[in-house]
């Protein structure tokens, strides 16, 4: 039997741990109180609630916490790119059963589509296409 490697391993973050690794990716290493006041920009979420989030994600390896000054600084432990590539990687295994053709088809059809997000699609694939070549 193969062991799971690290990638199999690595704990999927929830909506609310989305929205703190959101924050620290937007405005880098951060303590607990300027994520909370973040955000607190789009939901209310009180200072314990966002203390205890943060320890949680410590403990599940997806922040690392600075504990070398007064104030505990978080930090992102996998880069913002890597974890967008996993989990937009499941979410089309899981929903489109692999295949990203579908989820394009989806997004195209999608009425928050955009005349401008056609182009830059059709721009993106144009470009793809002709580096493949």
């Amino acid at each position: 039997m193969n062991k799971p490697d690290a990638e199999e391993k690595r704990i999927e973050p929830t909506k609310s741990e989305l929205e703190i690794l959101q924050v620290l990716w937007q405005n880098g290493p951060s303590p607990v109180r300027f994520v909370m006041e973040e955000i607190n920009k789009i939901r209310p979420l009180n200072y314990t609630a966002t203390l205890k989030l943060m320890q949680l994600m410590v403990d599940k390896g997806i922040l690392r916490r600075d504990e070398s000054k007064m104030q505990h600084v978080y930090h992102v432990v996998e880069d913002e790119k890597k974890t967008k590539e996993r989990l937009l990687d499941k979410f089309i295994d899981t929903l489109y059963q692999g295949s990203a053709e579908s989820l394009m088809i989806q997004l195209v059809g999608n009425k928050k589509t955009t005349k401008d997000d056609l182009r830059k699609m059709k721009e993106l694939l144009t470009k793809l296409e002709k580096g493949s070549n």
